[in-house]
């Protein structure tokens, strides 16, 4: 490879032939050099033996005294077009510029390698192309209407004495620069230009050659965008001698000015209003110079919006080229002139407001008496405003019956007055709405009560949606005139203004009704003076002292004023000083006697005491509630909440007003034993798979008791982390009974809770695991049996937690691996040597013939 690199001087290969008097571009450039990145180059010329030197790139004395004029005024010049490659630029190349062109380029390369120049023949040819237009004056210049076809042609002629190709292009000039509309290349290909690819390919454009090497360019249904200057451009090919094409010469030609006259369509009038029942007249006028014979076919849209298609439009009339109308009973079509044409529509509604366009195409005949459509256009769209009709009534809204009290009923009249030009197909419907008085300065708002459509269809509003179904509330029409609203048992939360609105609704042609116009009645208020309601509640403890296990009895009695017939409901609720979770605010509501009197237990949980709490209505304005045996967990406040109800309407009870009594304390005044509970553990740290011990000792302080005169509920807790910030877990519990409840387990622990004295409680975690681990705690429920042979819950005791490590034992973790691993490589060798001994012995024996040696003094010559 050493011996192969070196420097590359290229240059084309030759002979480059020129047409004289064009300019010529010779490129050279170099690659596998040493030294800086920007080379020099040196050109020089020879027609025979000598060289001649033209220009350098790095000596400005190296041009030739010949070649100074034309260097000087940069006939001759080079042009660098990077740092390695210049091209040779000669500018109106003579016969005497044709001969051989030597690119040379100073070295720079630690060693000599390659080759530092190379040479190009250049051949100057006369110039023998050229390109001819039409010579007639009308032909130059062209006027045409839109549709219409053309055709322009060029004469081209070459007598150049090398084996050329011609490549014709036909451009238009329609703002500053030159398009191409279709070419003849010099492979014989037929390339379209960008913008006339589509028109090509459906044959509008072609381009033909005919006699006496002339090119026509073809265009059919000509539009506006082909209006402008035409010229043919024509370039000279040869193949060079690596066998790519260059072009030698170009030369162009302007054919003709073609001009295009549009068509439009445009409605004579723009925006349009009219009456309802009145008729529309619109004109559609298409504008065009066309003077032959022409046919155009018309068709009238409607559209709602200016922006929709002639796909989303609707199709209102049309006629074809052949004067064919389609039917249609209220719009009609006519031929005003020439270029004219004139929709009309009568009895217009307001579903015909809108956007109307016309669409026009014009047909001209063929040789072969057929019709063919030159040109399509769509109109602007129209808007079109048709003014409704809209009637003329007043609306009148009394109040025929008004609530004095209470569940009272209420009825409102709307009634339609003073209707004038009312047609036959007017009809009318009301909405009925509602609005609050509020105080202050706050926004009052409107609540639709229920409302009726064109076809008398009641649609209810939100407010007051399950009185209207029940009956409560009545909507209905009592003549044509009069619309009704009834409230039969009127509230506190009906007061207010009521107003009506009445619709007048209109039948189109297609004998749908639409909303005309809306009229709103003065609202008319719904008011009575009311008393607010009083409630007094007030509790009496029966016995002023009693001791756990008696009875606590309380009375209520109930007094109110301005509340019609009143019935009362009492709820009793006890504050207690210790809550529990499902108590949070720390009120718990016992038990309740409602308005028929029928009791219910609401958070009285205590399945041994379900018959312990009994209410009962000793007046009718008077409760009384009973616990029997007390026990000291039910110490806390004791209060009734009664509720007021009053007769409502259809037999129904309404709440009136609630009151809440004066707190009754009970309290327990006791000297009984104090409980105390720990946790302990002979060892809190353990290894997996060990059975973990952990002990609830309670112990007494005070006044001792015996076994039999106590007993304990004990549920053991687990916080799984090694702070107390996550919620605990519950893993066993022992009643006082003795049975014993355990919660499901994930793991394959297993957990045992057993008494071992009266007053120890052992918990066994046998098989611990890694997720054993945590703060361990249990709660304590003492019961101690009083004189009377009651049993009396005591509060509940919590331990402090215990934390209890599970560690991993790694010996035994890895005991039985390794001795698998060691028995396993033991009988893999012993296994392997068997397999080695059996393969020598049997497999790899072979028979050696020694020859024998004669025992002499000297060696023998082989065991040299």
């Amino acid at each position: 490879l050493a011996f192969c690199s070196g420097r590359i001087v290229r240059v084309p290969r030759g002979p480059l032939i020129r047409v004289v008097g064009t300019e010529v571009v010779i490129p050279c450039s170099v690659s596998d050099y040493d030294g800086p990145s920007e080379q020099n180059f040196d050109w020089e010329f020879s027609w025979d033996t000598e060289f001649v030197r033209i220009v350098s790139t790095w000596d400005s004395t190296f041009t030739s005294e010949e070649y100074q004029k034309r260097v000087g005024r940069g006939d001759i010049k080079l042009r660098r077009s990077s740092n390695n490659a210049v091209e040779l630029v000669i500018r109106n190349i003579q016969p005497a510029d044709q001969g051989r062109y030597k690119c040379s380029t100073p070295s720079t390369d630690a060693t000599v390698q390659g080759n530092y120049d190379a040479e190009v023949q250049v051949k100057v040819i006369s110039d023998g192309l050229s390109v001819s237009g039409s010579k007639a004056r009308s032909s130059s210049s062209l006027r045409l209407s839109e549709g219409d076809s053309f055709k322009l042609h060029c004469s081209v002629i070459t007598t150049s004495p090398e084996h050329t190709h011609l490549h014709v292009t036909w451009q238009v000039k329609s703002g500053s620069s030159w398009q191409d509309i279709l070419s003849l290349t010099h492979e014989g290909k037929f390339q379209p230009g960008p913008r006339y690819e589509e028109r090509y390919r459906s044959g509008d454009i072609r381009l033909d050659t005919g006699a006496n090497d002339t090119y026509w360019l073809s265009v059919s249904q000509a539009s506006s965008t082909d209006g402008g200057a035409y010229r043919c451009l024509v370039s000279e090919w040869v193949r060079g001698a690596d066998g790519s094409w260059q072009k030698i010469q170009e030369k162009s030609v302007e054919i003709a000015t073609v001009s295009i006259q549009r068509t439009d369509v445009i409605i004579s009038t723009s925006n349009v209003s009219v009456t309802e029942r009145d008729s529309l007249d619109l004109t559609c006028n298409i504008t065009t110079d066309r003077s032959g014979i022409f046919q155009a076919e018309v068709m009238w849209y409607f559209s709602t919006s200016p922006d929709d298609t002639l796909s989303d439009a609707q199709l209102l009339l049309s006629m074809d080229h052949n004067s064919v109308f389609s039917d249609s009973t209220l719009i009609s079509l006519s031929h005003v002139d020439r270029n004219s044409y004139r929709l009309l529509v009568r009895d217009v509604d307001v579903e015909d407001s809108g956007y109307y366009f016309c669409e026009a195409a014009i047909w001209v005949p063929l040789h072969n008496g057929n019709w063919h459509k030159v040109v399509e256009r769509t109109s602007a769209p129209v808007s079109v405003v048709v003014t409704a009709l809209e009637p003329d009534y007043d609306v009148f809204l009394n109040a025929s019956k008004t609530p004095k009290f209470s569940d009272d009923p209420t009825e409102l009249n709307c009634r339609i007055t003073n209707v004038q030009d009312s047609e036959a197909n007017i009809r009318f419907s009301v909405s009925w709405y509602y609005r609050q008085h509020l105080p202050g300065d706050d926004v009052e708002t409107e609540e639709l009560l229920a409302s009726m459509d064109a076809d008398w269809t009641l649609l209810l509003g939100d407010r007051g949606r399950e009185r209207i179904q029940k009956g409560e509330i009545i909507f209905s029409k009592k003549s044509a005139d009069t619309f009704s609203l009834r409230i039969q048992w009127t509230s506190e939360s009906d007061r207010g203004d009521y107003f009506c609105v009445i619709s007048a609704w209109s039948r189109h042609r297609n004998n749908s009704w639409v909303k005309r116009k809306d009229v709103t009645s003065a609202p008319v208020n719904i008011f009575w003076a009311t008393q607010d309601y009083m409630l007094t509640v007030e509790a009496v403890k029966l016995k002023p002292f009693f001791v756990a296990g008696h009875t606590f009895e309380m009375t209520c009695k109930v007094s109110s004023k301005n509340i019609k017939t009143p019935r009362y409901s009492v709820l009793i609720t006890a504050e207690k000083p210790f809550t529990d979770q499902s108590n949070p605010n720390g009120t718990t509501r016992i038990i309740s006697l409602n308005q028929d009197s029928v009791v219910r237990l609401e958070d009285w949980t205590d399945q041994a005491r379900v018959d312990g709490v009994v209410l009962e209505k000793v007046q009718e304005n008077e409760f009384r509630y009973r616990m029997y045996q007390t026990q000291i967990s039910d110490a806390g406040l004791y209060r009734c909440v009664v509720t007021a109800w009053s007769p409502g309407g259809g037999g129904m009870w309404r709440e009136a007003v609630n009151g809440l009594s004066n707190p009754i304390q009970i309290d327990f005044q006791t000297s009984g034993p104090v409980f105390n509970v720990s946790v302990h553990s002979d060892s809190p740290t353990i290894y997996q798979g060990e059975v973990a011990d952990l002990l609830c000792i309670v112990t007494m302080e005070d006044m001792p008791l015996e076994p039999d005169d106590m007993s304990f509920d004990v549920s053991w807790f687990a916080v799984r982390s090694f702070a107390l910030d996550r919620e605990p877990i519950l893993l066993a519990s022992l009643d006082r009974r003795g049975i014993v409840t355990q919660s499901r387990r994930n793991g394959s622990s297993e957990l045992s809770l057993e008494r071992i004295s009266p007053l120890e409680f052992r918990l066994r975690v046998h098989g611990c695991e890694d997720h054993d681990f945590g703060n361990h705690y249990c709660i304590v429920t003492p019961w101690v049996r009083s004189a009377t042979g009651i049993w009396q819950q005591e509060p509940d005791i919590k331990a402090k937690p215990l934390f209890l490590s599970v560690k991993m034992d790694v010996l035994n973790a890895f005991k039985y691996p390794l001795l698998i691993g060691i028995g396993l490589a033991t009988v893999i060798g012993l296994l392997s040597c068997l397999i080695g001994y059996c393969s020598s012995r049997w497999c790899c024996k072979k028979e050696v013939q020694e020859t024998r040696r004669e025992r002499r003094r000297l060696m023998s010559m082989e065991m040299d």
